[in-house]
This record gives C-alpha cells, sequence and structure tokens, in this order.
C-alpha cells in the first residue's frame, strides 16, 4: 500500500452509506425502516409492509417497479438509439433495529450511466451484482457502533448505484470512475457530528479482498456536512468484466463532498480524484490519473418556504454539473481511463421529477461533450463523434 493511501485511511473513516431515508415524513405516518438505500429525490413509502417475526422482532418489506423510455444520439454500435426497457423491479428486507440487524436487497436492475451504452436490467442484473446486489448483515451493541458483513454499499463518490436512489436518473461521468458494490466488512462509529467507518473489501467486486476504504464526515450544523474519502487497492489485481473494470480495480479513489441544505435546496458539490499505477503485467506501461468535480443541486418546489405563487406539492427539479480529465497518452503506454489517454469531458444534466404518493415520474435530458479522443473510443458508429445527447422518462412506483 502506497504511503498516500496509508496517510488518508490512518486519518479518516467512512459514515456508514446506508441510513434512514433522508425524507420527510406524513404527519401521523410510522417511521420507515432504518437499513433502506437513502433516497435523494423520491419520498418513500411511509407505511412499508411490517411483518412481526415472534422474537426476532418486526422486519419491514418494501420495494420499487419502474419502466423507462430512453432516445439518444450518436451510440455506438453495441447501443441502440431508442430503448424500452423495465429497468427495476426490486424488493427490500430488512430488520433495522436490536443487537443483530440485517438488509437483503433481491430483483433485476439496470445501472445507466451517461457516456456509456446502456445495459438491459436482464443482461445488467447477471452481468453486474446477481439478483441479490446487496444483503449484509448488520451487528449493532449500541446506537455508536456497528459492524456490517456482506454484499456492500460502496462508500466512494456523492451518487449511489440504483436510478431511483439518485437526484438523476442516470449516473455520472464521475461516477463511472467509481465502485459500487463490494463484498467485505465494515466497522462504523459515530459520535455527535462525527461519523467514521473502516472497510476492507473486494473493491469493483473483484473476487480479492485487497481494497482497504475509509472517511471521516462532520455536520457543522444541521444544514452542512463535508466528508473525505479515500479508498483504494493494497495489490495488483488482474480480474477484468463488465463489472471489475481492470484499471480502475487497480487505483487510489479520493473524494472531498460537500453537503449544504436549507429550505427548498440541495446544494453537494465534490472533488474526486483518481491514480492508476504502471501496471506493465496487465498492458499499461504507465501511470494515469483522473481530476474531476461535479455539482449536484436540487429544488423542492412542495417546500412551505417556496412562495405560494409556484409552490408545487410533489414537484421536484434536479440538475448535475461535472467535469473530468484524464491524464497520460498513447504513446507512453497509459491506460484508457475515459475516450482514450489524456481525453477530457463535461456533461450537463437535468431532471424535473413529479410524485403523487408512491408513484412518480421522471425526466430527463443530458448532454457529454469530450475533447481529446483517441480515435474510435468516443461516441457514434466510428466512435469518432464527441457528444452524446440523451433524453428519457422513467415510471415507476415505491411499495
Amino acid at each position: 500500500m502506497s504511503a498516500c493511501l496509508g496517510l488518508a485511511l490512518a486519518s479518516a473513516w467512512i459514515s456508514t452509506p446506508v441510513t434512514a431515508w433522508a425524507q420527510d415524513q406524513a404527519p401521523g405516518a410510522d417511521p420507515p425502516p432504518a437499513l433502506q438505500p437513502p433516497l435523494a429525490t423520491l419520498t418513500p413509502n411511509p407505511k412499508p409492509a411490517r411483518f412481526n417475526v415472534g422474537e426476532v422482532g418486526p422486519i419491514y418489506a418494501t420495494g420499487v417497479l419502474s419502466g423507462f423510455a430512453q432516445l439518444q444520439s450518436n451510440h455506438l454500435p453495441a447501443d441502440h438509439r431508442w430503448r424500452f426497457d423495465i429497468n427495476n423491479g426490486q424488493v427490500f428486507l430488512n430488520k433495522p433495529d436490536g443487537l443483530i440487524q440485517f438488509f437483503l436487497q433481491f430483483g433485476y436492475y439496470s445501472l445507466p450511466a451517461l457516456g456509456t451504452p446502456y445495459l438491459p436490467a436482464g443482461d445488467a442484473t447477471p452481468a453486474f451484482y446477481t439478483p441479490i446486489p446487496q444483503g449484509y448483515l448488520k451487528i449493532a451493541p449500541n446506537e455508536n457502533f456497528s459492524v456490517m458483513v456482506g454484499k456492500l454499499p460502496t462508500v466512494i463518490g456523492a451518487e449511489t448505484t440504483f436510478t431511483y436512489q439518485n437526484m438523476n436518473v442516470e449516473r455520472g461521468l464521475l461516477w463511472n470512475q467509481e465502485n459500487a458494490v463490494n463484498r467485505g466488512v465494515q466497522v462504523n462509529y459515530a459520535q455527535g457530528p462525527l461519523s467514521l467507518a473502516f472497510s476492507v473489501n473486494d473493491g469493483f467486486y473483484s473476487g480479492h479482498l485487497s481494497w482497504i476504504t475509509g472517511s471521516a464526515s462532520y455536520a457543522f450544523d444541521k444544514s452542512n456536512t463535508l466528508a473525505f474519502v479515500g479508498g483504494g487497492n493494497t495489490s495488483h489485481t488482474g480480474v477484468s468484466s463488465t463489472r471489475t473494470p481492470l484499471f480502475q480495480n487497480n487505483q487510489q479513489i479520493y473524494n472531498l463532498i460537500y453537503t449544504h441544505t436549507e429550505g427548498p435546496w440541495v446544494l453537494q458539490p465534490y472533488l474526486q480524484y483518481t491514480h492508476v499505477p504502471r501496471l506493465e503485467q496487465f498492458g499499461a506501461r504507465d501511470s494515469a490519473s483522473t481530476y474531476g468535480a461535479a455539482l449536484l443541486v436540487s429544488y423542492d418546489f412542495g417546500s412551505g418556504d417556496v412562495p405560494a405563487a409556484v409552490r408545487t406539492p410533489g414537484f421536484k427539479l434536479a440538475g448535475r454539473l461535472e467535469y473530468i480529465n484524464s491524464t497520460g497518452s498513447i504513446a507512453s503506454g497509459a491506460p484508457n481511463l475515459l475516450y482514450g489517454p489524456g481525453s477530457a469531458a463535461w456533461s450537463l444534466t437535468v431532471t424535473p421529477t413529479y410524485q403523487y404518493q408512491n408513484y412518480f415520474v421522471r425526466g430527463e435530458l443530458s448532454y457529454v461533450g469530450a475533447s481529446d479522443t483517441t480515435p474510435g473510443a468516443a461516441f457514434g458508429a466510428d466512435g469518432n463523434k464527441g457528444s452524446q445527447v440523451r433524453g428519457l422518462i422513467e415510471l415507476g412506483v415505491l411499495f
């Protein structure tokens, strides 16, 4: 493990990524179970199904069903101009209290992301994390300390894995450098405004427990939180597949994430740095890095702080602006981390969302522009187009 990674992780752990729903509940409604995928702009079912299992205690069942349609320009040969798909059909079971807790997620899903071909749910589910993408046991002897073991959600980045969890339907360019689900163990500790955790896991689902991730988050007040995240592979592993990109799985990655909430606004700027060392045994004769920045924004038109003339319960508008640059060149033998060694890209995404009770509809318009690309590594049938526009709509229900 490099001195840089070791120093970063010695001083910072990761705050637990699976928390209570970050939404206000209807007056008088029972609070939803705590161990659930967090949501950004959608509001969960305030009264999930509850099953009392003797001495085990209550077990909750929730889920999501959604479909979407997409139209895009400059698609790659492996993709299509038009797409229709059932992109989520999932059920969540969890026991959120007591000494022994658990979370289990199962079903089918797709993981749409900017600048990459869409893989339908029927193909994405077995290619990525199987029909049980997340599931873990949590031992919590008190409210400050816990240990989780199993298939864990990543602690890297500001965006989470599945469409319904995020402000935008598609994940962003920075997310494409991050892992999503890993298998391992995570230790969490929280005291007052400080949340810490530490994880040993298999990174990009490689099957090798050679990754260490860690971070610390500090809530200055109810409106402002700052988090530092770091992680990386302590070894060199040669696994390469759809879910385990060879070079990213051998990288180090760091995030600095700030979150501000005030009235109807949520603002979340963050910075990201990744570094892949020289890996001659895997064909990379030189090292390469990426530098990225993003701003995630959402505005809740249903908030009581919105002027009455424009207040619209259930309607939210989200946006994302990001830029990422990679280093290296073909001549030096650097790995391709984007659209060829030394390439750069930026994106703009706008996502209006409307939710009525448990039903939701989201539209999305996105643009990706790439520069300094390697011939054949960008967009279009020949891989030489420098931009891509997508429009899509997602409809679903949270139950």
